[in-house]
């Protein structure tokens, strides 16, 4: 009887358009801002605002939704479609866009498991026309599956190639997300590019000690973010990639684990890293997660502490009313703009009239003046937004400005 509510209760899909690695909703392209581990479908803020509307006042337009809350796991039983039926109703009245999780036993099989493509079959049919869903998730971080598994090939990408294909056969309207751990080569990353839409990692570098979430991985500092989003945009081809940044995650939000949370700083550097690196789309994971809530958050479900303290004002610099709107949506500048100075790394974006130029230091210990070049010549004076009412001077196409450890300058040019 449930599952007949839902079919008859829905309106007509949203339609998601890839083009290269931009992406629109809709008709209308967006910089993809996200939230993962959620409050309850119902969920309110400490002064009793909608969970969901105080997301999208803060910018957040997507995410990601599971069948399972507050430890909870129901899957695909009655329970678990309700819940997922609530969550894409609250996401609806705000007007943020679901990207729903397939779940574990359903993001991998092969023609012979007759029951999990009907069970696949049955959750696409009966999401498919809600006017929250956005996007599908696939399998979750399968090459780190597949290494970990001791049935080898479970998690290759031939074994989520049937479920892709399903899903673009019951749902030409929405794609296919699947991100991966930080871990492999670039060339293993890219074997699963064709059973997938979307592609992206999940970066957790903040623990003590510093960066267990990146096993091998030679860096294990947050500048780890930006190297791991350059090896999904390379792993990706051209398609659209989707990093997952920290509130908290298992490796510290866990009995037994230090806790510990990114800083307003890390957490803008962070930001910025996966920008200038290539993310179209920054999903923040791990808010309700309940070893990280504190006496007044734990009774509401979320974590609005670290949305009030970091998250809200870090997304006041990159959401869609923010200076950064269009240059967020803008292809890379063809001008010849370069940055010399240690581990600094810098993205050249024009939008209308306006040059701007996000660049940060990479660099972990040293303070350092750098130097900008092949800046257009007319050009002589910029505001460093967020850090206003600072401005920098340029002449003969250069300038200088001084970079912190860590430090990143938002630089807006008006010709």
């Amino acid at each position: 009887m449930l599952l007949a509510g839902l079919r008859t209760a829905q309106a007509e899909p949203t339609k998601v358009t890839i083009t290269g690695d931009s992406t629109s909703i809709g008709g209308k392209e967006i910089f993809g801002i996200s939230v993962a581990v959620l409050p309850p479908p119902d969920g309110k803020t400490p002064e009793g605002k909608s969970a969901w509307q105080e997301f999208a006042d803060g910018g957040v337009n997507l995410a990601r939704i599971v069948p399972n809350i507050g430890g909870e796991n129901y899957g695909w039983t009655e329970p678990g479609y309700k819940l997922v039926h609530d969550y894409l109703d609250a996401l609806a009245s705000a007007h943020i866009y679901a990207w729903l999780w397939l779940g574990e036993d359903i993001a991998h099989f092969t023609e012979k498991d007759a029951a999990k493509i009907e069970k696949l079959k049955k959750v696409v049919e009966t999401h498919r026309d809600h006017p929250a869903l956005a996007f599908w998730k696939g399998e979750d971080e399968p090459l780190w599956g597949e290494m970990n598994s001791k049935e080898k090939g479970t998690k290759q990408p031939q074994t989520l190639a049937l479920p892709y294909k399903m899903i673009h056969q019951l749902d030409p309207n929405h794609p296919m997300v699947v991100i991966q751990a930080p871990r492999g080569t670039v060339q293993e990353l890219a074997a699963y590019r064709n059973v997938l839409d979307i592609t992206g990692a999940d970066v957790f570098p903040i623990s003590y000690p510093p960066g267990g979430h990146l096993a091998n991985f030679p860096n294990k500092d947050i500048s780890a973010v930006g190297d791991w989003t350059k090896m999904m945009v390379e792993a990706a081809g051209g398609k659209p990639v989707w990093m997952t940044l920290q509130v908290s995650f298992s490796g510290t939000a866990t009995k037994g684990k230090t806790l510990r949370m990114p800083t307003f700083p890390e957490e803008r550097f962070m930001t910025y890293d996966a920008i200038i690196n290539g993310a179209n789309t920054l999903n923040y994971f791990g808010g309700a997660n309940k070893l990280t809530l504190n006496e007044r958050d734990a009774a509401l479900g979320y974590n609005w502490t670290f949305w009030e303290r970091v998250l809200k004002p870090l997304l006041a610099e990159i959401n869609a009313k923010s200076p950064l709107a269009d240059a967020l949506i803008a292809p890379n500048s063809k001008l010849p703009i370069k940055v010399k100075g240690e581990g600094m790394e810098l993205l050249a974006r024009e939008a209308g009239k306006d040059l701007f130029i996000l660049a940060a230091s990479k660099n972990p210990q040293k303070t350092q003046q750098v130097e900008f070049s092949g800046l257009p010549k007319e050009i002589h004076e910029g505001a460093v937004l967020y850090e206003e009412p600072r401005k920098v001077t340029a002449a003969d196409g250069t300038m200088k400005d001084w970079f912190a450890p860590y430090d990143v300058h938002v630089y807006k040019f008006s010709r």
